[in-house]
């Protein structure tokens, strides 16, 4: 007889199939508690390896079914995989100019329509004809890279992107138009130079699909109602419906948000730089403008509860409190790249999110406690994706492969090592193999100088950085060699030209 698993809800599988046997519980429910299972969870496995691209894979996307896994890479190849037996189905030339950073199918449109986003700026719309040839046309272009896109659930035509200018587009490609709604903008932080905030992600809730949420340079994850939108362009609309942000977060001009979710009971999944991952559920708001909130009164709203002095004095009150606000999953490192994070599970039971020193982390979702952490690649996990259906994930990041994970390992894993030693290996690592300093480094000046531009004495701040290039420059001609991965492991088979431009171009600049 093999192994009892344990299912999230506590039960034996064998008490769980008699049970499912007998009718008193449902085969779906019986199939979403096994997929939910913990024990699962700790055999995940590598699988498969994907292995076409000749640059570093940026984005991975399942098909409504399942059986298709689309990639885009700095190759600026799309790839359409038969991930199970690791083939290829079709492969093509995206028409981008630079980095392709999403790819997605449309669904309900038999597999046949494909959008891209890329560090070009360009949105991309792809149609696969009956006789396998592939047609690409540019939609629209943002001033400068664009990191995401978001298809409206169910939607064979609508999505929405959103750019580093700013600027939140929608799309439908029943007529191959997009509508600029509003650049993002805060008035919430009068003193940094400019208004306008640099956006990396957006997120579509799945309820309701009239709300999504952005984010980007600052701490606020800003939710929007396009319901509000003036279709014929009568009135200006920016105003989020409402923000989020850790308390503590609130005024930090150092954090900003490379990750948003939403899941299946509309909680918002916010993943910062330089931070940890949060958990918001609707209540946890701070509405359209929370400038005017004083600490105090954002705890409060946390809290749920009005300020009663005589409860504050009271431990159980104290812990409620602590309890009511934002779930928050520590351990992971995410500073170097622009990185997602997923749910994982048929309720979304657990977080996923890939970190800097080359691993898959897993949280529980209810209590955060971190349930694993798996080694993915020899530099950098950037996206973590979950199969629609079936317990496995797909992986990609610097390297130039794909990871498929499944529960097929025999044994159930044990975290190894702490998460503090990880941390650790990763302040010393060096990413010399596959971007010298003074190529990381290049992306950043013209940024600066277009930022400079509106600035008192910005030709002493275009002097003092190009000196400061060459003393990278000088430096990088002065010494040599490199260290390897955070394990030890040589890297001898990595493609140097196409990795190179990876780091930089997918470095954020807050």
């Amino acid at each position: 007889m093999p192994k009892r698993l344990r299912t999230s809800s506590g039960g034996s599988d064998v008490v769980g199939l008699w049970n499912r046997e007998v009718g008193e519980v449902p085969p779906r429910v019986f199939a979403q508690r096994f997929k939910a299972s913990e024990d699962l969870v700790l055999r995940l496995d590598i699988y498969n390896k994907l292995q076409k691209h000749r640059g570093c894979v940026n984005t991975v996307s399942f098909n409504v079914v399942g059986d298709i896994l689309v990639s885009g890479s700095d190759d600026r190849m799309v790839m359409l995989w038969d991930w199970d037996v690791g083939r290829v189905k079709l492969s093509f030339h995206s028409g981008h100019h630079n980095n392709i950073f999403q790819a997605k199918i449309m669904p309900y449109s038999d597999d046949r329509s494909i959008v891209t986003c890329a560090a070009d700026g360009q949105v991309r719309h792809a149609q696969i004809t009956e006789n396998g040839t592939v047609e690409t046309t540019m939609l629209a272009k943002h001033e400068g890279r664009t990191h995401k896109l978001a298809i409206e659930p169910g939607s064979p035509h609508i999505f929405y992107t959103c750019g580093e200018d700013g600027l939140v587009q929608h799309f439908d490609l029943r007529n191959e138009t997009s509508t600029e709604l509003f650049t993002c903008e805060s008035s919430l932080n009068k003193s940094r130079y400019t208004s306008i905030i640099h956006l990396n992600t957006i997120a579509i809730d799945p309820r309701n699909p009239n709300l999504f949420a952005v984010g980007g340079s600052d701490e606020y994850a800003r939710v929007f109602d396009v319901r509000k939108y003036k279709w014929d362009g009568s009135d200006t609309f920016g105003e989020p419906a409402d923000c989020f942000c850790p308390p503590h977060l609130i005024g930090d001009g150092q954090v900003g948000i490379t990750g948003l979710a939403f899941s299946d009971q509309s909680e918002l999944l916010v993943s910062y730089n330089d931070e940890h991952i949060y958990l918001f559920t609707k209540d946890m708001g701070l509405g359209t403008d929370p400038v005017p909130a004083s600490p105090s009164s954002i705890e409060s709203n946390f809290s749920g509860v009005a300020h009663d002095p005589a409860m504050a004095t009271s431990p159980s009150s104290n812990e409620a409190d602590e309890r009511s606000g934002p779930q928050v999953y520590k351990g992971h490192s995410n500073s170097d790249t622009v990185k997602g994070v997923s749910f994982f599970g048929p309720r979304d039971e657990y977080i996923v999110s890939g970190s800097d020193c080359g691993r898959i982390f897993i949280w529980r979702k209810k209590d955060g406690e971190l349930m694993r952490v798996m080694k993915a690649d020899k530099h950098v996990v950037n996206c973590i994706e979950p199969h629609p259906h079936d317990p496995l994930l797909a992986s990609s990041g610097i390297e130039h492969d794909i990871k498929i994970w499944t529960p097929r390992a025999s044994n159930k894993a044990s975290l190894p090592i702490s998460v503090e030693e990880l941390k650790e290996r990763k302040e010393n690592y060096s990413y010399h193999p596959f971007a010298p300093p003074h190529e990381l480094m290049l992306p950043f000046f013209p940024l600066q100088r277009h930022r400079s531009r509106s600035l008192p004495g910005s030709e002493d701040d275009m002097v003092s950085g190009t000196a400061l290039l060459e003393l990278i420059m000088s430096f990088n001609d002065s010494s040599g060699g490199s260290s390897g991965d955070d394990d030890g492991d040589s890297d001898g088979d990595e493609d140097d030209n196409s990795s190179d431009n990876t780091v930089s171009d997918t470095c954020r600049v807050n």
